[in-house]
């Protein structure tokens, strides 16, 4: 958002609008916990789409993609909406990002993608074998974020070394241990070979991504002009067959040790790295203090009200819950949100749930939590009661810090 307006001001002149193609996304959003989500029902689209022209200070924007795939609603009615905005002139074109080969296809049926953006590098070539294919098929554009593998690329293991604490990729398992020692050996490898043509490690990278076609786009991430400038001398780089076989048999699946991203839940390794729990959203996000009541207290850019278990239906099926909640909750002399809360507070004396509230009643309340005291079989009853099964479009979150426990998200 910051970027947006940023943005806005530079381009706030006609002329500079006029020479300038203007992309920007939506779909991901930025909890109060830094717990991102993801949104893609057609109401989110209209209304991030809406903020983002404000933010921008223009009339349309030239390319929006959509950041990633909302798994909850069917990707059609997502593009449906971005029609809409294409029809009245709100957005020239649409992209997609981190799609699967089957939803491009079936968002190309809806609305002409005309980019989508992808990560691709020497040492991440697993879209080469579906998507990259699909998008030549129909005449997609290729957008490669992380050409320099998020770095690595730039200077090896070194890369580590000026990484601040809460940089992501300390926590990508390629980049960790023994891994990243494995990997050094690519990067000198390729740093042979670069130097051999007269150029940086980075511009060799770069250039093997330039060379994969004219459809294909790169956008290595910089902050630096020293950086920006090398990256525009990879341009100069020829590369030949033989030389891009040799980079890509050296960077191969089989050399490169590490997976892009963890696979499993960090959440089963707190308690033996001695790591704090701080839960947010012990309240299932104002669920068990209202159930289906909450809703008529929301504002109309509320977040939750692009949730699916909030939405409809599911809303309807999860006010059971609260109501057997509420239940037990008369019997044991206290609120639902005081249980749900008591809940949490159960899980160890490890766990810290933080529950947010503007009010001093709903702050005493809070406290009160502390005082109910459930026994294991009384636990037992409330998860069977809110249960993954139980509970409608249960919508996860987790962070490295922080995580979303309550009844309704058991799932860490």
């Amino acid at each position: 958002m910051a970027n947006e307006t940023l943005l806005g001001n530079a381009l706030s002149d006609e002329v500079t609008r006029e020479k300038t193609q203007l992309a920007t996304k939506f779909g991901l959003q930025l909890g109060g916990s830094l717990a991102l989500s993801v949104h893609g029902d057609p109401c989110y689209v209209r209304a991030a789409c809406e903020a983002s022209l404000k933010r921008l200070q223009v009339d349309c924007i030239d390319l929006y993609y959509q950041h990633r795939v909302d798994p909850n609603v069917p990707n059609e009615e997502a593009v449906g909406e971005l029609k809409k905005l294409v029809e009245e002139g709100k957005i020239k074109y649409v992209g997609l990002s981190e799609a699967s080969a089957s939803t491009i296809r079936r968002a190309h049926a809806v609305n002409p993608i005309t980019a989508v953006q992808l990560e691709w590098s020497l040492w991440t070539r697993d879209v080469e074998e579906e998507i990259v294919p699909t998008c030549r098929e129909l005449g997609i554009g290729i957008v490669a974020y992380s050409p320099l593998g998020r770095g690595f690329f730039s200077s090896g293991v070194k890369l580590m070394e000026t990484l601040s604490d809460d940089d992501s990729r300390k926590f990508m398992p390629r980049f960790e241990g023994e891994n990243m020692e494995h990997n050094q050996w690519v990067f000198e490898k390729v740093n042979e070979i670069a130097r051999r043509k007269g150029c940086t490690a980075s511009q060799l990278a770069l250039a093997w991504v330039h060379h994969q076609g004219t459809d294909v786009c790169p956008i290595p991430g910089t902050t630096k002009i020293e950086n920006l400038e090398q990256n525009i001398g990879a341009l100069s780089v020829k590369l030949t067959h033989e030389e891009m076989s040799e980079l890509e048999s050296l960077a191969s699946e089989d050399n490169v040790k590490g997976d892009r991203y963890r696979t499993d839940h960090l959440s089963i390794t707190w308690k033996e790295l001695g790591i704090g729990i701080v839960a947010y959203s012990p309240l299932g996000r104002g669920f068990f203090s209202s159930g289906a009541k909450l809703m008529e207290t929301l504002s109309h850019d509320d977040a939750r009200k692009f949730m699916p278990r909030f939405q409809g239906e599911n809303m309807e099926h999860n006010e059971r819950v609260f109501e057997k909640v509420n239940e037990i909750a008369r019997r044991k002399g206290c609120t639902a949100s005081q249980l749900a809360l008591a809940w949490v507070h159960h899980q160890g004396t490890d766990v810290c749930p933080i529950p947010g509230t503007t009010k001093i009643e709903n702050l005493e309340q809070n406290i009160g939590a502390l005082s109910v005291k459930l026994a294991h079989e009384e636990m037992s009853e409330h998860e069977s009661l809110a249960s993954e099964d139980n509970v409608k479009e249960v919508y996860r979150n987790s962070t490295l810090v922080f995580l979303e426990i309550s009844l309704i998200s058991m799932n860490e």
